[in-house]
Parts: C-alpha cells; structure tokens; sequence
C-alpha cells in the first residue's frame, strides 16, 4: 500500500465504510481520510501522490458503496467544518454542517432556507448535487464556496464555475470543498419553522423515514418540449413510472423498493450493495420496457463488486 503524507488529523487504513453509509452496506476503502482543518486538507493533498485516487465523503445519505469496497482515499470532513454563521440574509457553512441544522439555524435568523429541512445530508453534498426540494434548489440561494483542489491549492467558486443543472454541478474533479455561502430572503422565524414543522410531517406521512435508505433513488424523468427536445421540467415522477410497471414493493435479496414510496430504494435488514444496485437496475430495465423512459440514478455508487455473491432474482409484490 502506497505511503501517504503525514496529517494532523486522522488516517485509517482499509477503513470499511458500511457504517458510514445510511444504507449501511460496502466494502472497505484503502484509506479513510478525517482533516484537521483546511490547512491540513490542503497539505495532504497537495503531497499526495498524484495517481492515488480521492472521494470526498459526506454523511453518505445518498451513497451506495460496492461490495469490494473502494481503491482511493476516501475524505470525510467532520468537526472543524460544520460551523454554520449568519449575518443579515446570508449564510456560510461548512460542508460537513448538516442540511437539516442550517435550515434550522437560518430559520432562527429569519433566513428562508426552509427548503433544506427534509434534504438528508450536509452542505457538501447539496452544493455537489444541487439538492432541491418544493420547486426550490442549491443553485437559488448558492453565492460561493471554497474548496481545496486536487493540487492543493484552496479557492472559492463562483455559480458560473459551478454551472448547475438538475442534480449537478460542474465541482473540479478530485476537489473538496469546505464551505458554503449562501443567501435567502428574509421572513418571520416563527412562520419559517411553522413551515418545516409542516414539510417535516408531510414527509413523514409519504416517505419511508423509519427504514434505511438513501433518499429518492432515480431522478425524476425529464419533460419533453413540442419540439420533442429534452428539457428541465419535472411534472412526471420517478415514483409514477416505477409504479405503471408494477414494481412498488418490488425486492431483490434484502432490498426493496418501498411500499410507501417506490421511488425510495430500502435495506430491509440484510441486503447487500449489489441486492440495492442489481434491484436499482432491474427496476430501470422494466420501466424502460414498460413505458419507454430511462431512469437515472439519483444515489451515487462507487467502489469495486465482489464477483463471488451470488446472483439474486428480482420479486414483485402480488398486486
């Protein structure tokens, strides 16, 4: 195993990541990265060697790590990134801070950033996937983040660098980034978390929040101008079209697409990455058949299979 440069936080070596997932499933990585700080960050990727691959973890909510785990050092910032600040209607965050404690702490400022509330996962991750919610995105309030390069070098990103679109920005290959700034309107603090209060029991009466999982599994499918060309527009639901082809419920090994959202993959108790992916393409195979539309994968999946699981059929619920 390649020697790694001296840090000042900590360095695991073939460090398994399945605990460190929500779907609680995967392989072992070659090293488990935790930074002190920013200077440390930057130090160490600055003297790594250039042909050791990096993964910036976050809370892994919308992640799902092979079986074989993954040949990299796997970053994950903790303490000393999750400060959250607000001054008038703005607010900079760390990546590790939670999207649900910024949603909070803005609320208290009279911030209206409301719409992060229900978004599993940290600021990094929003920012890296433009996560949305009620019709609004990252990108709306995004007004800079700083990130440390693969080099080493630390800068801030402006919303033109970042060139978002649904579910996707254009974030620097092997970069992390550290914090984010963000501005909102301003409104009344006890109306922003009336507000939540009532997204939070919404969610709670349609998505599946008591079992494991890793939010929505597939994108919501593009819309289609006259012109027959793609575009941004989302009225047709993932969970609609997993629905017409009959796979709500629908398990493969320990996983399932939910009962109570079929758009929301689940670890029933013993399933493995490949049960969640093998399921995850079955189900994009016969919706694709059914009705014509690819789904796209929402939840990321990284790492290596392990060749020797064996292979699992597909069940779908009796109707």
């Amino acid at each position: 195993m390649t020697d790694l440069p001296p840090v000042r936080g900590k360095l695991t070596p073939n460090r398994d990541l399945s605990d460190l997932t929500w779907l609680r499933v995967g392989g072992p990585a070659d090293w488990l990265f935790q930074p002190a700080d920013v200077d440390d960050l930057a130090q160490f990727l600055a003297a790594l060697p250039a042909d050791v691959a990096v993964f910036p973890m976050g809370v892994g909510s919308n992640l799902i790590v092979r079986d074989g785990g993954l040949r990299a050092v796997v970053i994950r910032l903790g303490r000393g990134f999750n400060g959250i600040a607000v001054e008038g209607d703005t607010v900079t965050a760390g990546a590790a801070a939670l999207d649900a404690h910024v949603a909070r702490k803005a609320a208290d400022a009279g911030v209206d950033l409301t719409f992060l509330r229900t978004i599993p996962g940290s600021i990094g991750g929003a920012v890296r996937m433009n996560a949305g919610c009620y019709g609004s995105y990252t990108a709306d309030a995004f007004q800079s983040a700083r990130a440390v390069l693969r080099s080493g070098e630390v800068v801030t990103l402006t919303p033109d660098q970042m060139n978002f679109g649904y579910r996707q920005s254009d974030l620097p290959e092997g970069s992390v980034l550290v914090s984010a700034t963000l501005r909102a309107p301003l409104d009344d603090p006890a109306a922003l978390h009336s507000r939540m209060a009532a997204q939070l029991q919404k969610r709670d009466e349609t998505q599946p929040t008591k079992d494991r999982s890793a939010g929505s599994t597939f994108r919501n499918p593009a819309g289609f101008s006259s012109t027959g060309q793609a575009d941004d527009v989302h009225d047709l639901k993932a969970w609609k079209v997993i629905d017409d082809a009959g796979l709500r419920g629908a398990t493969l090994g320990g996983a399932q697409m939910s009962p109570k959202h079929s758009n929301f993959m689940i670890n029933t108790g013993n399933a493995t990455a490949a049960d969640l992916e093998n399921l995850g393409e079955k189900v994009r195979k016969e919706v694709y058949a059914t009705s014509g539309i690819t789904l796209e994968w929402e939840i990321m999946r990284i790492g290596e299979q392990r060749p020797d699981l064996p292979v699992k059929l597909m069940t779908k619920r009796p109707k």
